[in-house]
This record gives C-alpha cells, structure tokens and sequence, in this order.
C-alpha cells in the first residue's frame, strides 16, 4: 500500500473521514496549558480554532476556545456552518496548505473533557436490560414496574464526577447489606459495574417552565457520544429504597472525549421498536417526520477481551422522547447537560450491556484469558467502541470511552 502523501489522504472507509468530523478539546506537549477545540480527521486532529482564524472564517471566535461550550451555545444554524465550513477545509485541496501544518496526531496529544458539564440525567430505556433486570432482582413478579412503557424512567445524577475518557476510577466504598447479613457494612464495593451507553449533549439552553418537545430535539441537542455510568451494585441494593441511585452511581461516570454532531449520523436513524401501550400525547412520535432511533453498534471489552455487543437500535425510548419527558414538568435545559440512554442490552445474552446480565448477578461467571469475572476487579481495564452507518455504506466511528479501576483507598 503507497505511503500516504497527506493525513488527509485516508484510507477508504475510514469511520473517521470527511463524512464524520466529531468535536474534542486536545492540548499538545509543547503547550499543555493551552486547550484547543479539536476536531478529528482520521489518526488527526485539526486544530479548529487556528484552521478558522488561519482561513479567515467568521467563527473563528467560537472555536478558538479551550472549551467546546460557546458553540454548543450557538445554534443549530452555527452547528450546520461550522461543519460545512470544516467539511472543506479538510476536503478542499486548495486548503491544504494552510491546514496541514495544523494537524496534530492523535496519539500525540493529551484529550480533555470538552464541555462545561452542567446537569446530568441517566435513562432506563432498553426493554431487554430493564425486563432482565426484573427476572434477576423480582423472579417471582412482574419484571418490568407498572410504570416502565408510559414514561422513560430516570434519575438526576452527579455532574462533578463525570470524567473524560481515560481516567482511573477509584473503586468506591460505602455501605452494604446482603439479604442475609443481620446488619450492613462498610467498606470497598464488591459488585463493581459497568453501563454501556449513549450520551446526548444540549447545546442550546430552554426557559425555565417552557417544556421541549419532541421535534426541538435537534434544536437544543448538539450531539451524541459514549458513556459508562459505572455502578456499585451492592451498595446500590442497600441505599435505592425508597429514594433511588445515590452512592452507587455518583462516583463515576465516563465519557468519551469526542462528541459526534447529529448531522454526522442522519443515516443512523431507524424506526424504534413497536410500542405496544398507547404514549400520552407528549410522548407520542408516530407522527415524527424522522425516526427518532440511532443504528450504533457498540462493543465492550474487559482487558482487550470483547465481552458484549450491545445494539442501540433496540432501545425502546427514543432520546427525544427522554429530552421531552425530562423538561415536561417546567425544568429548564443548560448548555452542557448531559443524559445518557440507560445500558444498552439487546435480546441476546452477547448483548447485555452490564456484568449484572452477564453474569446473572455473579451466577454466571465469565471466563476472560487472566480468569473469572462475575464483576470487576483492582486492574480491569474497561473500553466501549462502538459505529454507526454512514452516507453513502460508509461507517460513522465513535469515539472510544475507557475506563481502569484502581484500589479504594
């Protein structure tokens, strides 16, 4: 195979081409302190705001920032021109002079938490996670609660803990109690989790007691990206009657570093499953102009061993219908809210997005190269990649979030 003549000469079908283009905050090692929004190009990444300001663009204020949030603040009509006018300085080859000398390659720079996180929500909204989860925890009732097919179930998390990808988690402590302990513990989880997810970014912010419906998703949501929303399942178990997750959850919850616009995945969008309980008029998207589903493949893997494939087209709660449900009472959206789609698991048992169903809650141990895991242990290196289809039968690669537990101190 030649020698590429140009970062931009890239190989066909690569998941990070042209048609992509996701958006991160890099810093080189001759500048660590100066923070650039980035957006990558195969094994590049292109320094935006030095592209813009280099070519003469009118955006060159919104992406020579250290942060991505002024341009999440800017608009649907900003995030369209800024990708357009990205979309040629990379193609156009009467631009590659002035661009080439400002990429970087990616395994050379240092990859940061892109945005101001403001509120963070996580959904419950796969069927096939939410329905096993009722068989492990209520064998002998319904497994999905009588309120699971009229609303996305939800709760409000920790934003101070959300951390970009790459960064150690510190296996969490707190209480727990075994249904036949006589009293509960204290002490290092032993049922440490994973969740494989989607997250959805807002960029544009909503007025306090203003609802958002369900076709102002792609008016307030920037775009899309990996997540793990790590979990403490015993500490979960004792803590979450009758008020919910709490320390089980807040500890830690990592993100990927590159976030995917909406217009990079217009040829992901796919029907949701059939509903089979008539949805409140809110909530009702039968008569959407676009399928409110995203196709994204996702892979998970424990120390480089894939242990799951999790298809998010199975979702039964679209993003938009979470977006809806979430400011339906009067709350209010900020630029840099995050929720996350709930664990991804799909019909089969190679698809469950959690050790909870993997494992069966520890029946079913799984066998990797370095032994048995019913849940993680000090060590485990966890990696969510995952694609989507793209224009034309090409593939839309997201950016990978990874994750390593380290002892509680």
């Amino acid at each position: 195979m030649p020698e590429q003549s140009s970062p931009l000469d890239l190989p066909e079908g690569d998941p990070f081409g042209p048609h992509n283009l996701p958006y991160g905050v890099f810093s080189t090692p001759d500048r660590p302190e100066d923070r650039r929004v980035g957006v990558r190009i195969g094994n590049h990444v292109l320094d935006a705001g030095a592209a813009a300001h280099t070519l003469g663009s009118p955006y060159a204020g919104l992406l020579g920032q250290p942060s991505l949030t002024p341009l999440l603040a800017a608009g649907r009509t900003a995030w369209s021109d800024v990708r357009r006018a990205l979309t040629a300085w990379v193609t156009v080859p009467a631009h590659r002079a002035d661009v080439e000398p400002l990429l970087h390659p990616v395994d050379g720079v240092t990859l940061h938490l892109p945005y101001e996180v403001a509120d963070y929500v996580d959904f419950y909204a796969s069927e096939h996670h939410a329905t096993n989860v009722g068989q492990i925890f209520r064998p002998d009732g319904d497994a999905l609660t009588p309120n699971w097919k009229h609303l996305p179930i939800g709760y409000h998390g920790r934003s101070g803990t959300v951390v970009v990808s790459g960064t150690d988690v510190v296996r969490p402590s707190g209480q727990r109690k075994a249904p036949t302990d006589p009293a509960p513990v204290f002490g290092p989880s032993v049922k440490l989790d994973i969740e494989a997810e989607v997250g959805f970014l807002v960029g544009v912010p909503s007025a306090h007691g203003t609802p958002v419906p369900l076709a102002g998703f792609r008016e307030h949501v920037f775009g899309l990206f990996l997540l793990n929303d790590w979990s403490a399942r015993d500490l979960q178990a004792w803590e979450y009657v009758p008020l919910g997750p709490f320390l089980g959850k807040s500890f830690a919850t990592s993100v990927s570093a590159w976030v995917t616009p909406l217009e990079a995945l217009d040829a992901a969008r796919t029907e949701p499953p059939a509903r089979d309980v008539p949805l409140l008029p809110y909530l009702d998207d039968s008569g959407e102009e676009e399928h409110g589903g995203f196709d994204i493949r996702i892979t998970v893997e424990i120390n480089g061993q894939v242990v799951s494939e999790p298809p998010f087209a199975t979702m039964y709660w679209t993003a938009a219908q979470q977006l809806a449900h979430m400011t339906v009472n009067g709350a209010s959206l900020r630029t840099g809210d995050l929720y996350g789609s709930g664990t991804v698991s799909g019909p089969e048992t190679a698809q469950r997005g959690s050790l909870l169903e993997l494992t069966w809650n520890g029946r079913d141990p799984l066998e990797l190269p370095e032994g048995k895991r019913t849940f993680l242990e000090d060590g485990d290196t966890v990696t969510l990649t995952a694609w989507a289809p793209g224009p034309h039968g090409t593939r839309v690669g997201l950016g990978d979030v990874t994750g390593r537990i380290v002892t509680a101190p």
